[in-house]
């Protein structure tokens, strides 16, 4: 583990330079331990770290890095049970334009892509980027697929997509490089909603193939 300054208000803490099941507990561990407390303004959860924002006029950087030890060496509470929520996909086509390049990539048929990607079980690694964007860990190793050498301008809200050795889905329309590969009518963001976006840290998801219409 690493600490350090990342401006005069914040500190990043971070837990290795690899995305994995040791660093990514470490994370949740620090998030959840850090949120309310008076010291803290915000969080910034990574696969991998945690960036802290602080407020430099009552606090100072060792104040805060003595409360992230202190978290850190504090017992961990007993982990409450995930959220399960399944997100039915339309795969392929205008849905998913990129899947018949994850076929050729990977060495799969169209079918192989959706049934080993429909197979496996996704945990919620934290949400950014765009509004509330959900990265997802868990996307078998055979599917990994290099980004698009050039993004979109705009990806459809309900994407389903594949990034690297991630997986995610759009919440809202916006610029994106990922491989497309279906396409879900779920809203990830609703701004009526309490909290608006549907996936948390920590969430397991399930994508379930929907008949194409």
């Amino acid at each position: 583990m690493t600490i350090r300054p990342a401006s005069d208000r914040s500190l990043h803490v971070v837990f290795g330079d690899r995305i994995g099941a040791e660093s990514y507990a470490a994370v949740v561990r620090l998030t959840h331990a850090l949120t309310g407390t008076r010291e803290v303004l915000n969080l910034h959860p990574a696969y991998t770290s945690v960036l802290i924002d602080f407020d430099p006029r009552r606090y100072t950087h060792e104040r805060v890095e003595a409360l992230v030890r202190a978290c850190l060496e504090t017992p961990a509470p007993p982990a409450s049970e995930p959220r399960k929520v399944e997100i039915p996909v339309e795969f392929g086509g205008d849905c998913g334009p990129d899947l018949a390049d994850v076929a050729r990539h990977t060495g799969l048929s169209p079918e192989g892509v959706i049934e080993r990607f429909t197979a496996g079980v996704y945990e919620v690694y934290f949400v950014g980027f765009s509004t509330c964007f959900p990265y997802l860990g868990g996307l078998p190793p055979e599917l990994a697929t290099p980004r698009l050498s050039a993004p979109r301008k705009h990806v459809p809200e309900g994407s389903v997509a594949i990034g690297g050795q991630q997986a995610g889905v759009y919440p809202l329309a916006s610029p994106g490089g990922w491989r497309l590969i279906g396409h879900t009518r779920l809203r990830l963001f609703d701004p009526q909603s309490v909290p608006p976006p549907l996936l948390r840290m920590g969430d397991l998801v399930r994508f379930v193939p929907e008949e194409r219409r």
